[in-house]
């Protein structure tokens, strides 16, 4: 039975948009989603992935102190009202950045992480052709307006977005929060997101006269992630109606499963003139699958197999491959590797499996 087609994604109100599910990367909705537009507060996305790899490599520590400059003090716009002087430990700067969107705390960080913040802006570089951002180029922490050039896409935030969350889970629940308290001053998150819908976990907004209202988002229903991002929208309300539309749109047409996970058998063949006579083969990452919603038992899976297969098999190495298709339309085309060694048998079992091989 054919698939029933799915519709075309809601009209979405803004200069760019990309809808895409986590864990298969599918892109599910996009428009002008490779135009370089200016991000605004979404910078603090990349300010913080850096951050949280500091970290991770033992460079950085939560309980380090910062202290705040005067640049970082009478940096304007949105601010966590930090002090000129003061002492400050990383984590409440961080949090600061992330909750409240403060540009006094992303300043501080740069300064603290690479000593000004025009080094760090080449760390935000050198880490976005890591991760493959290719239409994006940084030269602030946070996003405020520059005569230099400061751009991304919404395709490339969607890439970084997805890096933040699987690279760093133990700090990405710190988007979910609604708010946060510092120097007796309490600032409410302004991803309204966070209260319309609780499936939404993160993830940042972002406003400037050029860049207009952005908000990139993440929803979790039933397993499956979706990275929303909307650019250039005309309030921050319709920032907040725009995402909530494409993030309805995902979860009503579609589903993702995992089909197989990484390191299982998916299937068993001969290995001649081996130590064993089995090899068993698998895939080196889980596959993920974004479908229509309800084809899940119309996906059809075909395995082929190298021919008579010879030892030694390396683990790792490839003797096949696993095609997965839907309604005649392939989704998928993965290798089939071998998930342990074989080394080549004794004398004796080379000689056996010669003389079958010759009968064969």
């Amino acid at each position: 039975m054919a698939v029933t087609p799915i519709p075309a994604a809601p009209r979405i109100a803004a200069s760019g948009f990309f809808l895409q599910d986590f864990n298969s990367g599918k892109v599910l909705a996009e428009k002008n989603s490779e135009q370089r537009l200016p991000p605004a507060s979404l910078t603090k996305i990349m300010t913080s992935y850096i951050a949280f790899n500091e970290i991770k490599n033992g460079q950085l520590n939560l309980s380090d102190l910062v202290t705040i400059s005067e640049k970082a003090w009478r940096t304007p716009g949105s601010r966590m009202f930090i002090e000129v002087g003061k002492k400050i430990p990383v984590e409440e700067l961080l949090k600061g950045m992330v909750i409240q969107s403060g540009n006094d705390a992303s300043v501080a960080l740069a300064e603290h992480i690479a000593g000004d913040e025009q080094t760090f802006a080449q760390m935000m570089n050198q880490q976005a052709e890591k991760l493959g951002m290719t239409n994006s180029w940084f030269s602030n922490s946070t996003g405020l307006p520059t005569k230099e050039d400061h751009y991304t896409t919404a395709q490339d935030l969607s890439r970084l977005t997805l890096a933040l969350i699987r690279d760093f889970p133990e700090f990405y629940s710190w988007y979910s929060e609604k708010e946060m308290t510092f120097n007796g001053i309490t600032q409410k998150n302004r991803n309204r997101l966070l209260w319309r819908d609780k499936s939404v976990d993160g993830v940042k907004t972002g406003h400037t006269d050029a860049a207009k209202y952005c908000l990139v988002s993440s929803s979790l229903r039933d397993g499956m992630r979706l990275i929303s991002v909307v650019m250039g929208t005309s309030s921050e309300n319709a920032r907040a109606q725009e995402s909530q539309a494409l993030i309805n749109y995902g979860y009503r047409f579609y589903e993702t499963h995992r089909l197989y996970q990484a390191g299982e058998t998916l299937t068993s063949t001969r290995i001649w003139k081996g130590s064993s006579q089995q090899l068993n083969l698998g895939l080196s990452e889980d596959l993920y699958l974004t479908i229509p919603r309800k084809q899940y038992k119309n996906l059809d899976a075909q395995m082929e197999l190298d021919p008579r297969i010879m030892a030694p098999a390396a683990k790792g190495q490839q003797f096949g491959v696993v095609t997965i298709t839907l309604d005649g339309t392939e989704l998928a085309r993965k290798p089939l590797i071998a998930l342990s060694p074989v080394t080549e048998g004794s004398i004796f079992q080379r000689l056996s499996d010669e003389a079958l091989l010759m009968i064969e």
